[in-house]
């Protein structure tokens, strides 16, 4: 999963917080925050793993895979936040801007947490909008360009955004079939974590 669904999948302000950071802490770090923010790194986590290992998203792999390889996940997860961004199930339109403009605000209220590499990408992110803005094909298409160029094996030029749109379809079915059971998932293990608190 992505930035959206991530910070969609969270419970507190501090899972907020938690799940951003975990892709940009060393693991022996996370037991220096607050358990809340621990408690999104957890979140993520479980989160990931149950992602990976989902049959949907082996499915959805399969448009991705022959393009790029072991990299197929991580634009699957960008492809899925194009989705949760448009499923008005979950929110309406309005509903999704006021939780974009909630997780800025938490991250923000929460910087001195934040490591260097994460704060100048939250500018970015919250200048563009990003989270409200994966409602659009072209801003997943950027999204995608940014992992072609930060991936070390693969060339910028590899056409992994016409494949999601020729896809688009099949992965909205992917879609369907399986974020229900993740967010039944993530609400589990919430559940457990208030358990431990």
């Amino acid at each position: 999963m992505n930035y959206l669904a991530h910070s969609f999948l969270s419970f507190t302000d501090g899972q907020i917080v938690g799940q951003f950071l975990e892709d940009f802490i060393r693991n022996r770090d996370r037991f220096s925050f607050p358990k809340d923010i621990q408690d999104g790194i957890t979140m993520h986590r479980a989160i990931d793993t149950f992602t990976d290992a989902h049959p949907a998203i082996h499915e959805a792999k399969k448009v991705f895979a022959p393009l790029v390889r072991l990299y197929a996940g991580a634009f699957v997860d960008v492809s899925m936040d194009y989705f949760v961004a448009n499923d008005m199930k979950l929110h309406s339109l309005k509903s999704w801007k006021n939780h974009s403009v909630k997780v800025y605000r938490v991250l923000n209220e929460n910087y001195e947490y934040l490591p260097e590499n994460f704060r100048s990408m939250l500018e970015k992110m919250e200048e563009g909008d990003w989270l409200y803005n994966y409602r659009y094909e072209k801003n997943i298409g950027y999204s995608m360009r940014n992992v072609l160029n930060k991936a070390k094996y693969l060339n910028t030029d590899i056409p992994v955004h016409e494949a999601f749109l020729k896809n688009k379809n099949f992965l909205q079915e992917c879609y369907d079939d399986f974020f229900p059971d993740l967010l039944e998932h993530a609400k589990g293990i919430h559940a457990l974590l208030q358990l431990e608190n």
